[in-house]
């Protein structure tokens, strides 16, 4: 079943300003014994928010590049002290991190040098809703709505 054959078959029957509050009337619904599996939180009023968190430097770029890096000649390391003849080897596993830092960083530089100063800055990506519905398929809407008024103030 796809999504909007979901919310075809759903009606409106909260609306809240939060998640939290979206999530807390569900929560008193399934408290009140409700089967709550005929229910969904939709969010609306959609926007993409970016937040930025600095900018990045090739210093900084060589950093993650390094960090990254150094995960997985970690585990690169670490597969071949594994399954190397003879005892486990640290050595290897510490081969293994200090190539990977080298690399790492090095593809750090190249990849923001590719980048030519289009996107210096490090940011996180998030959408938010403005309201948030909660929609009850339809044999069970008018109970939900009754439970709700009843117990929960809704914002509508």
């Amino acid at each position: 079943m796809r999504p909007d054959d979901t919310l075809a078959s759903h009606e409106p029957t909260a609306t809240y300003d939060s998640y939290e509050e979206a999530q807390r009337a569900v929560d008193y619904l399934s408290d009140q014994r409700f089967p709550v599996e005929h229910t969904v939180i939709v969010g609306r009023e959609l926007r993409l928010v970016e937040n930025v968190l600095g900018r990045l430097t090739y210093v900084r770029a060589a950093g993650m590049g390094a960090a990254s890096g150094a995960w997985f000649g970690l585990l690169i390391g670490l597969f071949f002290a594994l399954f190397s003849p003879g005892r486990f080897s640290f050595a290897l596993v510490l081969w293994g991190l200090i190539w990977g830092v080298v690399a790492g960083g090095v593809f750090g530089l190249i990849a923001h040098a590719f980048t030519a100063g289009r996107r210096d800055f490090l940011s996180s990506r998030s959408i938010v809703a403005g309201r948030y519905e909660l929609l009850v398929a339809v044999p069970y809407a008018a109970e939900a709505r009754r439970l709700l008024d009843a117990g929960i103030p809704q914002h509508t």
